[in-house]
């Protein structure tokens, strides 16, 4: 099946796809094979060992060098290496995930050193914060009289997680990335206003429909806070404020572990700052009670063991 939504992506890397097309005259049939496969499946070719290839077009291992050396190249892999700069962002997670697997690790050294990442990360977003980046994003979120968060994949649970937080601190929160896909997102921020703030939630592989709703966001003036992980990310340029959490992850394309703790500290910031949050922390707990476990008093559960240890005759 053609991938044809990717082919974009590759006619942008014009040294591989000029050179396709200059020595595509002179291919052998079974080259040309190859370069159709190519063509037809930029990505899945970026992703492709030599031997898979030329298992995928039905040709040797040794003609599928051949062809990466008619194209000018030194052999596969500088061949491959062309293909994969045109996924660069996409394929990052990928080209991780292959050279973990060729490692040899117990699944106890896997779930330690998954351990030890996300520290690193905690770490690294702690050492990026700035006071008055802090401060400033807790001053965003209490001077709005309407939150909006914005995310998609992942994104939208931990945003789910943070409007969970705010909710209770902030006269309306909302999240507009949710189950009814980014059609019904645009339409709830068609109605943002000024005085509105849009939390915009992006980890790599990045959104597309996220910029593009975060877009929409700028055009109807609102005040954005993004929580992102880099500088180069597409939000910082659209945002007001940026508080960034390293998401390194090799075993898949992010870890939302230092995320998910940089807005659990905003949210704890915000509590701190909040009017009456003592209040309304006591009113919520109250009115939540119904709905809660309430297990016996600790002392009636001393009691019951000891009345079970010396039973009366």
């Amino acid at each position: 099946m053609k991938q044809t939504a990717p082919i974009d992506y590759l006619l942008s890397n014009a040294a591989i796809t000029e050179q396709i097309a200059k020595t595509y005259p002179s291919l052998s049939s079974a080259h040309r094979k190859a370069a159709d496969y190519v063509l037809a499946n930029p990505f899945r070719a970026a992703t492709m060992t030599i031997d898979e290839l030329a298992q995928a077009v039905g040709m040797s291992v040794a003609t599928a060098n051949r062809f990466s050396r008619t194209l000018g190249f030194d052999g596969y892999p500088q061949f491959r290496a062309e293909l994969v700069r045109a996924f660069e962002s996409a394929l990052a997670p990928v080209e991780k995930l292959r050279s973990e697997l060729e490692r040899e690790a117990t699944s106890a050294e896997i779930f330690t050193a998954s351990l030890e990442e996300d520290l690193d990360n905690i770490h690294g977003t702690k050492r990026q914060l700035s006071e008055a980046a802090c401060e400033k994003a807790v001053d965003m979120i209490l001077a709005a009289p309407r939150v909006f968060i914005l995310g998609f994949s992942t994104s939208a649970y931990l945003g789910s997680i943070m409007a969970h937080r705010l909710d209770p601190y902030c006269p309306i929160v909302q999240t507009i990335a949710n189950d009814a896909g980014p059609s019904q997102a645009a339409r709830r921020l068609f109605k943002l206003k000024r005085d509105d703030l849009v939390i915009v939630i992006s980890f790599p592989r990045y959104s597309k429909f996220t910029v593009e709703l975060l877009g929409l966001a700028r055009e109807q003036q609102a005040t954005v806070l993004a929580i992102t992980d880099s500088s180069t990310s597409p939000l910082v340029p659209m945002a007001d404020l940026v508080l960034y959490a390293k998401s390194e992850r090799r075993l898949s394309a992010t870890s939302e572990a230092a995320a998910l703790s940089l807005i659990e500290a905003l949210c704890g910031a915000v509590v701190h700052r909040a009017k009456n949050s003592l209040r309304t922390a006591t009113d919520l707990t109250e009115r939540l009670l119904p709905y809660l476990y309430v297990g016996p008093p600790q002392a009636a559960k001393k009691s019951a063991s000891m009345a079970r240890k010396n039973p009366r005759k």
